[in-house]
């Protein structure tokens, strides 16, 4: 079964796109190519409870294993040692991309508090668009009770586009929520 997200945009956004444009190629229309997704534990990564419970959330919220991120050196102002679990990433591609996007538009976003939209200036001038999350909470996968210490995480958006207007379009055919300026 197809993701809901990619027929549309086979559909009804790609043709669009081509013609907003202009591209004379399909290959030239831009496109979702990945989703990253980076939990930090921050100051309590020598505690290997901490560190699980992130893997935990992170596996729920995905779909897919997360991999460990450890420290590169030591920083003793951090309290930091080398080689010490300090948070968790995942790459989405293909499917489970479109699951996860469909799934953070229509379902999380609405559920944060006091939402007024993403900010529209958060593109890095190679068409990819950052953002963060205070709360792992948003997601419906997590159950509130189970949850050992509120996390935030980093949601990149990586496209095929050259430009940020062609990506901010593409983001908004797919109903990006961006705030009204």
């Amino acid at each position: 079964m197809v993701a809901r997200l990619k027929k549309e945009y086979l559909e009804k956004i790609k043709p669009a796109m081509k013609q907003q444009f202009g591209f004379k190629n399909d290959m030239q229309i831009p496109r979702l190519d990945k989703i990253v997704i980076n939990m930090g534990v921050g100051e309590n990564a020598s505690d290997s409870k901490k560190i699980q419970g992130a893997i935990a959330d992170m596996t729920l919220i995905s779909g897919q294993k997360p991999v460990v991120a450890r420290s590169r050196k030591s920083i003793a102002a951090f309290k930091l040692r080398e080689n010490i679990p300090i948070g968790c990433k995942v790459t989405l591609r293909g499917e489970r991309m479109y699951e996860f996007l469909d799934r953070l538009i229509t379902i999380a976003m609405p559920r944060i508090r006091d939402f007024r939209g993403v900010s529209d200036k958060s593109f890095d001038g190679n068409g990819n668009y950052a953002m963060g999350i205070k709360e792992q909470i948003i997601f419906p996968e997590i159950t509130f009770d189970k949850v050992d210490t509120i996390r935030g995480m980093d949601i990149i958006i990586c496209t095929t586009a050259k430009t940020d207007e062609q990506a901010k379009a593409l983001l908004k055919a797919f109903k990006m929520p961006f705030r009204k300026q």
